[in-house]
């Protein structure tokens, strides 16, 4: 099985930036991610980078852009190139496929988001040179790897969900970007609901906004747990070979 994993890791390794206008939209999009994250909000924070959560907010956003853009491929993709018959009909065990996969696209977007964020950390000392290097604080660090991790993980399975019941990458794209934008949407507009029609809706927003950071952080990442556990069952359940075979 772990042999079988590797196997699916190399080939989507392989193609991950090879495929049919893959490797265009991949650079601009890391373009895009590089310029907006990494260098102009270091930049405008300087040394607020380093005390404040914008890298957590950093951290959270880039595995959207990232892990959005490269997983509509994962089965989509194959179906467009008519390649998904040869795979499902080849040795490897139907968890195997799944499994490798999700590690390509979670490990992708994980891993260019720490290496964005290691690089939005020197932009910042740049500007903010104080005569030594400055580091995140080791709460910071661990929060950045572990939202990113995590979010990086939520995007991969919702994204191989929707991939296995699209016909085409363009659909799988779009509906995985109303998927990700609609909970966004919701949260803003219960935020302008609370603002403007309870007479409380300010206080508590500044309340929800000054909460402790710990407090808020373990929040953030249970809800991201849960939700990789459960978009993780749903598409082992979904990914059923003779389904597959017959659509």
């Amino acid at each position: 099985m772990k042999q079988d994993i590797l196997t699916v890791i190399w080939k989507e390794r392989q193609g991950l930036l090879y495929q049919r206008g893959g490797r265009a939209r991949a650079i601009w999009l890391l373009f895009v991610a590089v310029v907006m994250i990494a260098i102009l909000l270091p930049l405008q924070m300087g040394e607020e980078w380093f005390t404040t959560a914008w890298s957590v907010i950093a951290a959270l956003i880039l595995p959207l852009l990232l892990v959005g853009t490269a997983v509509p491929e994962s089965f989509a993709g194959e179906r467009e190139r008519h390649t998904l018959p040869t795979l499902l009909a080849s040795r490897l065990p139907d968890r195997a496929i799944l499994f490798g996969k999700l590690i390509t696209t979670t490990g992708y977007g994980w891993g260019l988001t720490l290496i964005l964020l290691a690089l939005s950390l020197i932009v910042a000392n740049l500007v903010a040179w104080q005569g030594y290097f400055v580091f995140y604080p080791p709460v910071l660090l661990i929060t950045d790897v572990m939202t990113s991790l995590l979010m990086s993980g939520v995007v991969a399975s919702l994204g191989v969900l929707i991939s296995l019941r699209s016909a085409t990458v363009q659909g799988a794209q779009q509906a995985l970007m109303g998927a990700l934008l609609i909970p966004l949407m919701m949260v803003q507009i219960v935020t302008i609901v609370l603002m403007s029609l309870m007479p409380n809706g300010g206080e508590l927003i500044r309340q929800i906004t000054k909460a402790d950071f710990t407090t808020v952080i373990t929040v953030i990442c249970s809800v991201l747990l849960l939700l990789n556990i459960g978009l993780f069952a749903a598409a082992l359940a979904r990914f059923k070979r003779a389904r597959l075979i017959l659509d």
